[in-house]
């Protein structure tokens, strides 16, 4: 890590991102699924990573996934060049037409969207994904609609055929649900006269379902060096973490035992306590409702987040840490403490955390 962002002199909370190691984990994917292509998911701003950022940093990608024509259409003014999927696909006749003009990839999940194509006339052919449901109940086509459907998408002059099918896997996080082989055995089953590419490995479907292991992959949170499984960490799958979200310290104080701390006194020190105070809270992204207890490194050392956290601070006990002063680094989550960890304590997943750091957070690239 370079000596000038490490000693950022910035007394408020910052993310430090890694975009060497965004690189490393899209080549450690690539070895798992050699044969396959990859498909980036880079959808809410890359998971609070800067979506520009990342598709530069994923520039190995042969693809990328975006939720929405926002998304999609902020990589190519950006001079991304790849082909580029938008997985909730388009919702009018004007926005297929914004598709079609920045070369973007719709996912027809709906039979409206097929008739919006069927009425189409496209300056030249566009290439679409057809998504079917095979058990997520979100979106895509029901089985029962899918071969009439496909037939109509084959029939559409404005398209680019064979067009390439898609399914989500809902509980691939899960290695001993057999729903995974239900639903890749219903989509074989129901597509397997169709000669077109196939996609529905996500990161835990690539890395835990051989049989998920299609034409393409969608990798999304592991790219972020984040694991996609429970009570597992990014480590655990030989990722490197992305982001680390670190703040300083901007006050010690000695206070006696007894002493409540924070908004309504929810935590009493249980012995005379060096009590400290950290730039960061929920207006930053830091979850609210982490529990006394859930850690923070100060020094390379585990120390623990004491009281509630508020808007603009969080207290912390450095009893076991006499050496810390006002203005060391605190570091949140990242690396030496994995973002999977702090989402267990405070009751909830990765993915939320990554994706709730605010925009008054600085972010500094490495």
């Amino acid at each position: 890590m370079p000596a000038s962002n490490t000693e950022d002199p910035t007394r408020a909370a910052h993310v430090l991102l890694n975009l060497g190691a965004a690189a490393r984990n899209l080549r450690r994917i690539r070895n798992v699924v050699p044969n396959a292509r990859i498909m980036a998911v880079i959808k809410a701003n890359a998971y609070g990573h800067g979506i520009l950022r990342m598709a530069r940093s994923l520039a190995g990608a042969d693809a990328f996934a975006v939720a929405r024509t926002d998304e999609g259409l902020t990589l190519r003014e950006g001079g991304i060049t790849q082909r580029i999927a938008v997985l909730q696909g388009f919702g009018s006749r004007e926005e297929l037409e914004e598709h079609a003009a920045a070369d973007l990839e719709p996912v027809i999940h709906s039979d409206w969207q097929v008739d919006i194509l069927e009425n189409a006339s496209l300056r030249t052919p566009l290439r679409v994904w057809l998504k079917l449901d095979t058990g997520m109940h979100r979106l895509g086509m029901l089985p029962a609609e899918f071969d009439s459907l496909l037939a109509r998408l084959n029939a559409c002059s404005s398209l680019a055929q064979p067009v390439p099918l898609m399914s989500h896997l809902a509980n691939a996080d899960d290695v001993e649900d057999a729903f995974t082989e239900h639903q890749l055995t219903l989509f074989r089953d129901i597509t397997q006269s169709v000669a077109s590419e196939s996609s529905v490995a996500n990161s835990a479907g690539l890395l835990a379902w051989h049989n998920a292991r299609m034409e393409w992959v969608r990798p999304g949170i592991t790219l972020y060096g984040v694991s996609p499984f429970p009570e597992r960490t990014g480590a655990d799958e030989d990722l490197e973490p992305v982001m680390t979200f670190r703040t300083r310290l901007i006050s010690i104080k000695q206070v006696e035992a007894g002493t409540p701390v924070g908004y309504g006194g929810d935590w009493v020190c249980p012995h005379a306590t060096r009590l400290a105070v950290a730039a960061v809270g929920y207006g930053d992204g830091y979850p609210r409702l982490a529990r006394s207890g859930t850690p923070v490194l100060v020094h390379g050392q585990r120390l623990p987040l004491v009281g509630r956290v508020s808007m603009d601070m969080i207290t912390l006990d450095l009893t076991e840490c006499p050496e810390a002063k006002v203005g060391d680094l605190v570091t949140l989550w990242g690396e030496g403490l994995p973002v999977e960890e702090i989402a267990s304590h405070a009751g909830t997943i990765p993915y939320d955390l990554l994706c709730g750091v605010t925009q008054r957070v600085k972010i500094i690239e490495y």
